[in-house]
C-alpha cells in the first residue's frame, strides 16, 4: 500500500466549505460549530443544501444529487482550502457515485475532514483521488462543540501538523503486543464492510495500519462485520490494527473478547482504546500516511506531518 498525496495545511484566513453528505444537520449546532471555526481565524462557507431535509426519508440531509453537488462544487471552488463535513448519520453511500470525481481530481488536493458515515467518502477520496484525508471531529457534532481536547487536537492537525505527529491517547493498551509499519486507513468498520464489492472499492487492507471504530453495534453484529471482512480476504496482509471507540457496543469486556477472537489470529500488533471515533474528546487521525504503530507504548507515529 502506497502513501497518498498530502494536501496543504491551513493558514489563518483560509476559506473552508461545510457540507452535509449524510444525515440532517441541526441549525443551532451548525451555528455553534461555525463560530468555533471563525475563532480559529478561518472563513467558513456553508454549502447551499446543508440544512435541507429529504422529502421522503428524514434521515437524509436533502436529495442525493444535491448533497453530491454540494461536495463537488465546494471542492472545485478555487477559493476553498478545505471541505469539512457537518455530521455523519447515513447517506454518503447514496451520493458517492453521483459526484464528478474527474472534476474533483482536476481541482487538486485539499483538506477533507469527517468521520462516522463519512468513512465511505474517505475510501472514495483514497481510491479516486489518491488523497490523504482526516478522520476527525465534525462541525455540527456535540463532541466538537463541547470538548476542548477534540478541538485542540484538530486545530493542531490543521495548522501545525508537525506538533501532532505522535498520536498517544491516554489509556491505549496492547491487545496483541508488537510494532508495525504501514499506511493508515479505516473508519467505521461497518461501513468498510458495506463497501465490499462496490465499484472503486478497496480490494484489501494489505500493508495498512487499519484504524477502526463504530457505534451502536451489538456483539453479534460486530462479529458478523469482522467475519465478513475475514471471509472476503480483506484483512489478509494487514500490518497492524488500531481500535478506537465502541460507544454503545455491548460491555467493553465482551467487545474485547470478540476482537481477540476474530482479529487475534491475524498475528499482527493490535492496540485498543485509542481515543478516536464516536467518543468524548476524539482525536484526529490522518488516513493515507505512512506510520509506525507501537502497541506497548500506545503510540501511532506518523512518518510525515498530516498536512504538507
Amino acid at each position: 500500500m502506497n502513501p497518498l498525496t498530502r494536501p496543504a495545511r491551513l493558514t489563518p484566513g483560509a476559506r473552508v466549505a461545510v457540507v452535509a453528505p449524510s444525515g440532517p444537520v441541526e441549525r443551532d449546532q451548525l451555528a455553534a460549530g461555525l463560530d468555533i471555526l471563525r475563532g480559529w481565524d478561518l472563513e467558513p462557507v456553508v454549502a447551499p443544501h446543508v440544512l435541507d431535509l429529504h422529502g421522503e426519508f428524514d434521515y437524509l440531509a436533502g436529495a442525493d444529487a444535491d448533497r453530491a453537488r454540494d461536495l463537488e462544487r465546494a471542492w472545485c471552488d478555487p477559493t476553498v482550502s478545505a471541505v469539512f463535513c457537518a455530521r455523519g448519520g447515513y447517506g454518503a453511500a447514496r451520493m458517492a457515485d453521483l459526484v464528478d470525481w474527474t472534476a474533483m481530481r482536476a481541482a487538486g488536493p485539499k483538506v477533507f475532514l469527517g468521520y462516522s458515515d463519512i468513512t465511505t467518502l474517505h475510501e472514495a477520496f483514497a481510491a479516486r483521488l489518491g488523497l490523504a484525508t482526516l478522520h476527525g471531529p465534525m462541525v455540527a457534532v456535540a463532541d466538537f462543540l463541547k470538548n476542548t481536547r477534540a478541538q485542540d487536537h484538530l486545530r493542531a492537525t490543521l495548522f501545525e501538523p508537525e506538533s501532532v505527529r505522535v498520536i498517544a491517547p491516554e489509556g491505549a493498551a496492547a491487545l496483541v503486543a508488537g510494532r508495525a509499519r504501514g499506511v493508515t486507513l479505516g473508519g467505521c468498520v461497518s461501513l468498510l464492510a458495506a463497501d465490499l464489492g462496490a465499484a472503486h472499492g478497496r480490494v484489501s487492507a494489505r500493508g495498512g495500519l487499519l484504524c477502526v471504530e463504530d457505534i451502536g453495534e451489538e456483539a453479534y453484529r460486530l462479529d458478523r462485520i469482522l467475519t465478513q471482512l475475514l471471509r472476503a480476504g480483506w484483512l489478509e496482509g494487514v500490518a497492524g490494527i488500531v481500535l478506537g471507540s465502541w460507544e454503545d457496543c455491548e460491555p467493553a469486556g465482551d467487545v474485547r473478547a470478540l476482537f481477540a477472537d476474530r482479529l487475534g489470529g491475524l498475528g499482527v500488533p493490535i492496540v485498543e482504546d485509542f481515543g478516536f471515533g464516536h467518543c468524548e474528546g476524539a482525536l484526529t487521525v490522518p488516513f493515507g500516511l505512512p506510520a509506525e504503530l507501537d502497541t506497548e507504548a500506545g503510540t501511532l507515529t506518523l512518518e510525515v506531518p498530516a498536512l504538507a
